[in-house]
């Protein structure tokens, strides 16, 4: 199991620096986001100059790309907000392609039009899952013509909000193509240690064999998000139990500080 971060961790927009700083705070593994090139996250294109800095980058640092970020909203209430998104992620996708990144990760979206990541109540109406389902159906046949996997990740603010959901939505589309990234602080909003010992067990017996990428984020009992190790979530627990599922891909810490890294780096390195 590779220990990796966030590219977006550290400041700037050159991948050299980006990378060097992922490397020299400890992880072996980084989850890219474009806007550490210089793009916009979600941009309309990926010049070949920005692709090849991005991997010259990656070799000379040593830092694997195991993941692309691609995330928009895909169950936004505005159609063409959603079309908007899927020729970005299409744009994304063929990126992860030519730079051998094997996972793009999704968010699979919310009725709320402002913020992809804020829960909404229409989210529970069966429209709004639908409307997620085509979207995701469009993205496989993107992720299919370029050899990518695409990850979902279980949030209680978005359309999946659970590992039953993620499987339930995997079985769906029927594609070995829809792989699943697992980040145990998402799994519950507030917990006690003990209660969200028992739900993050849950979710990795219940994902099994559908985890592409794991994330590492902690929580506090109240719901505030924390960095790893300071709140409620049992990491030491977690990573056992999936690799006692066979899981052995990567392990990739975010929201945490740059000043932080290099700490986290060692803690989750001693567990794995």
């Amino acid at each position: 199991m590779q220990v990796g971060v966030f590219a977006k961790t550290f400041p700037g927009s050159e991948p050299a620096g980006v990378l060097a700083a992922v490397r020299d705070a400890g992880f072996a593994v980084t989850q890219f986001n474009l806007a550490c090139a210089g793009l916009l996250s979600m941009p309309e294109d990926v010049p070949e100059e920005a692709v090849q800095a991005i991997d010259a980058a990656a070799t000379a640092s040593g830092v694997g790309l195991v993941a692309l970020s691609g995330t928009y909203n895909m169950a936004h209430p505005d159609e063409a907000v959603r079309d908007d998104g899927l020729h970005r992620l299409a744009v994304v996708i063929k990126a992860a392609a030519k730079l051998s990144t094997p996972l793009v990760t999704l968010c699979t979206g919310t009725r709320n039009a402002d913020d992809q990541w804020a829960h909404h109540p229409d989210n529970a109406d069966p429209s709004a899952w639908a409307d997620m389902a085509r979207e995701m159906e469009k993205a496989l046949q993107l992720a299919e013509r370029h050899g990518v996997d695409l990850g979902i990740e279980p949030e209680q603010a978005n359309i999946v909000t659970s590992a039953g959901d993620a499987v339930r939505l995997i079985s769906e589309m029927g594609s070995k193509r829809l792989r699943i990234v697992l980040d145990p602080a998402n799994l519950f909003e507030r917990a006690d240690p003990e209660a969200a010992r028992a739900i993050v067990a849950e979710a990795v017996e219940r994902t099994a064999g559908h985890v592409a990428l794991a994330h590492a984020k902690d929580r506090f009992a109240d719901g505030r998000f924390a960095t790893v190790g300071q709140g409620v979530v049992d990491f030491a627990d977690f990573i056992a139990r999936l690799k006692a599922t066979g899981f052995d891909g990567p392990l990739v810490t975010h929201g945490l500080s740059a000043e932080e890294a290099p700490g986290v780096a060692r803690f989750l390195k001693g567990l794995v």
